[in-house]
């Protein structure tokens, strides 16, 4: 006997913060511990006496635990008590314990909370394992165009037709939770890494073909080991596991030639076997001195590859390529600056750095500290692996403030949206003319009541016209006239409009050329018509939303004035700059004589104009990101408070400290002002009231955004509600968040939004803002049969088997679909029963008797072993 760790660390959801003062009680056999959490959110480690590592390296032993068993109860007062049973705890291994603490609200008082129960591990029961793999051509209706890893991954809690709860976790977490699930912490690293490289490519495989949603289903994968692989939710890892998935999430198995993620199908090779990955011959292929890909071929064959892929979901900027350590610099080093910056906001112990891009002593012990927190090597080293916890953490807790309204802005426009004050109106003309009619024209494409316009900058008829439906169809005053409410609403409307369809202003992620089309093709033939009102070189063109030969040769000309390479494509560079240019007009940063960023000549204290408003709005976007420089008007008068924002720049970036904008201060701050600004807008989040009628799908308008947010802070907390699409537009995805929130709620599950639901879900969320055993594993009904014949309108646990079986078959057997396991013989299972029937060459009657019930079992035993 040896121990084994325990480590307990409690945070908010998702790790976004630590949370202090938490009372631990960790009870065994024998043993209770008592422990508090301290400003980390961490513990005093447990040492609990665990059986000898023999026990789980011997395939053999099936009747003596390789582990100890123990519970904990997490409390702290404001926070929702959390239970947890069955830690499982290994000799020499770590065990993480990490009780999300949820904010316990008056509104959440009655919600049922019940403990995280965690059972026998899968491979001493016999009953991990995966799936088997779909036939090769029957790999789902939709297929994505490229692999992507992403952020979270929704998993149903039992086999695809049942009903059962769906939770968003992140990719990581599942992966970490499968691997700790399925098998041993103390087998050898490469036997771990090639079962950890099957689960990812296993799970990667079913995002990549969209298995589920293609099928109707609203998550991606199950945690039923009869089609995908085990997974118990909120259930203990283990340390290795998690570090191993930090190391290689982002890998996957593919045939070489292919593009997919292989399905790689596995068992435990002794209680259960397969044509894929015997867990257990790992073990012993490991002990031989193979590595993790030599074990993968030994399995699947010579002809696979581990690929590692950088279309990461919501992971700012992917990895480098080589580590970062002191005495680096550049934008990689700025970058991980900024990130660990916004991250202690949450992690106040980390220490704030100054943003310079430079990888110094400082950087080195916040780093340490950092990998220190997160169970990483502290080496003050940025691996692969600490770059991508520290991308994650940063997303969380961005994700954490942009639902708790902290107010961390990172805009690039401050006022391409803002009321000029002047109105507009027939007669008018010029760029505030232009943007009007950019809006109403892109309102037309979604609008079929508001005509299309001609964005000639000239504010005739036609544009009085397509005003006065737009004010109709928004509860306007019908006049035809532009003041500040329909110039603000406008805004409003097409910037929803542009969240519908992804982060507004970002590049689509495919170039535009002649021959594309649509709405991205006429934002691009709109900033360049702005950018023509400062710079008249430029060519003139229709906002048409066709690109054709007019727009390539306005594109080349703005590239060749810009210095960019002038081929009459739109890239990611030329998008960008576009977006800058049009962005800097807006503002008003900009004149005929000067391209953005280009060195204006000295500014100093009395200075005034557009090359001064252009310093300030750099200096505005430093100020969201370095809490040293102080927030300046944009106001194109160089004063004090201006100086003083200028001397901070100068102390952060380690110039001379003058108050004066020379070359050297002025080139320092465009740099970097330039990375922040392509990032995205933060949600920000005011108090709306109760509409007054109930939402349901269809409804639009700010009270429906309102109301998603509300939802969207609920579901980051609570893993039984879905998260609907931030948009002003109450869909069916909205009205599956609100029966799930609902049902949270105990309230009747209408999937509309009443006042009763309303005020519900607002006031556990505001007050959010202020501060399972797998039923897969119940013991199923033998697979005799029952002596009578079923067909439809049986019942029972019979005709739940028969259910099972048909589901099975879809797995193998492409135009058949799942019924639902409701132990029900309706219409659906006669049909799958018909089928099953003519392909065993039997009677097809749609009645299961003897011959058939058989024909069933066989059909779906292979599907049935894993």
């Amino acid at each position: 006997m040896m121990n084994g760790i325990l480590r307990i660390q409690t945070y908010r959801p998702r790790q976004s913060a630590p949370v202090e003062g938490v009372t631990v009680v960790i009870t065994g056999s024998g043993f209770t511990a008592h422990r508090i959490t301290d400003a980390e959110g961490n513990a005093e480690d447990v040492a609990i006496c665990a059986p000898a590592c023999a026990l789980s390296l011997d395939e053999n032993n099936t009747t003596t635990l390789p582990y100890a068993v123990c519970s904990l109860t997490a409390r702290k007062p404001g926070y929702r008590t959390v239970r947890i049973q069955g830690i499982q705890i290994f000799a020499g291994q770590v065990t993480l314990a990490r009780p999300e603490m949820i904010p316990d609200t008056e509104e959440g008082k009655d919600i049922v909370n019940p403990p995280v129960i965690i059972p026998t591990h899968a491979l001493f029961a016999g009953n991990g394992g995966s799936g088997p793999a779909p036939t090769e051509h029957c790999t789902g209706s939709r297929v994505l165009d490229r692999v992507i890893v992403p952020k979270n991954i929704t998993v149903h809690l039992g086999r695809p037709a049942a009903s059962a709860r769906n939770v968003t976790v992140s990719f990581r977490d599942y992966i970490a939770n499968v691997a700790s699930s399925e098998v041993y912490p103390t087998w050898p690293i490469e036997a771990l890494k090639a079962n950890i490289h099957c689960q990812i490519s296993l799970a990667l495989n079913r995002i990549y073909t969209e298995w589920y949603p293609s099928k109707g289903y609203t998550f991606n994968i199950t945690n039923s080991t009869s089609y995908d692989q085990y997974y118990v939710h909120g259930r203990t890892v283990f340390d290795v596991m998690v570090k191993l998935t930090d190391d290689i999430f982002n890998t996957y198995i593919r045939k070489t030639g292919t593009v997919n993620p292989y399905y790689s199908e596995y068992c435990d090779g002794k209680s259960v076997t397969c044509p894929g990955l015997k867990q257990w011959g790992t073990v012993t292929l490991a002990n031989q001195g193979r590595n993790a890909l030599s074990i993968l071929k030994y399995y699947y064959g010579s002809d696979i590859e581990i690929v590692r892929t950088s279309n990461i979901q919501s992971i700012p900027r992917s990895y480098p390529g080589s580590p970062l350590r002191r005495g680096d610099r550049g934008t990689a080093v700025f970058t991980l600056q900024r990130q660990l910056n916004r991250i202690t906001k949450d992690y106040p112990f980390l220490g704030l750095l100054t943003v310079d891009g430079v990888f110094g002593s400082r950087m080195t012990e916040t780093v340490k500290r950092f990998q220190k927190q997160f169970n990483l090597t502290a080496d003050g080293v940025v691996g692969r692996q600490t770059w991508y916890k520290i991308s994650y953490i940063y997303v969380s807790v961005k994700d954490l403030a942009e639902l708790t309204s902290e107010g961390e802005t990172a805009a690039g426009t401050l006022s391409d949206g803002t009321w000029g004050g002047t109105i507009l109106r027939v007669g008018s003309s010029g760029s505030a003319v232009e943007q009007l009619q950019f809006w109403l024209n892109t309102l037309a494409q979604y609008e079929s009541s508001i005509p299309s316009v001609t964005v000639d900058g000239v504010y005739g008829s036609g544009t009085a016209g397509a005003v006065r439906a737009f004010q109709r169809r928004y509860g306007l005053s019908v006049d035809g006239v532009v003041g500040r409410a329909t110039w603000t609403e406008l805004y409003d409307q097409f910037r929803s409009i542009q969240s519908d369809n992804g982060r507004p202003n970002a590049y689509p992620g495919t170039a535009l050329r002649q021959g594309s089309s649509g709405q991205n093709v006429r934002l691009v033939q709109f900033w360049l018509k702005i950018a023509r009102t400062v710079y008249p070189s430029l060519n003139t063109l229709t906002v048409d939303g066709k690109f054709g030969a007019g727009t390539a040769a306005a594109v080349r000309r703005f590239q060749s004035y810009f210095g960019l390479t002038s081929d009459g494509v739109v890239g990611r560079t030329t998008w960008n700059k576009l977006y800058e240019v049009y962005n800097d007009i807006a503002n008003r940063l900009l004149t005929a004589s000067l391209r953005p960023g280009e060195y204006p000549g000295v500014l100093r204290r009395g200075s005034t104009g557009t090359a001064v408003r252009e310093l300030q709005f750099y200096l505005y976007l430093m100020s969201a990101y370095e809490s040293s420089i102080p927030v300046v008007s944009i106001d194109g008068s160089f004063g004090a408070a201006t100086e003083n924002a200028v001397r901070a720049y100068q102390r952060f970036a380690k110039l001379t400290v003058d108050g004066v904008v020379g070359r050297a201060t002025w080139n320092s701050l465009y740099d970097k002002a330039s990375i922040l600004r392509v990032s995205g807008p933060v949600v920000t989040l005011k108090r709306l009231p109760y509409p007054g009628t109930p939402l349901a799908v269809g409804a639009t308008g700010d009270a429906v955004l309102y109301y998603n947010l509300l939802l969207q802070r609920i579901a980051y907390y609570f893993d039984s509600v879905e998260s609907p699409p931030l948009s002003d537009r109450y869909t069916d995805e909205t009205a599956v968040s609100t029966r799930s929130a609902q049902a949270l709620l105990d309230l009747p599950e209408t999937g509309v939004a009443d006042a009763e639901t309303w005020t519900a879900v607002e006031a556990l969320s505001l007050q959010l803002a202020a501060v399972s055993p797998n039923p897969d594993r119940d013991a199923g009904q033998a697979d005799a049969y029952p002596g009578r014949a079923m067909k439809e309108g049986s019942v029972g646990p019979d005709v739940g088997q028969i259910e099972q079986w048909l589901n099975g078959r879809y797995m193998r057997i492409c135009g058949e679909d799942y019924v639902t396991e409701n132990s029900r013989f309706g219409p659906k299972e006669t049909e799958g029963v018909r089928a099953a029937q003519e392909r065993a060459d039997l009677l097809v009657t749609g009645t299961v008797n003897e011959e058939t019930w058989a024909a069933l079992r066989a059909q779906s035993c292979e599907c049935e072993e894993g």
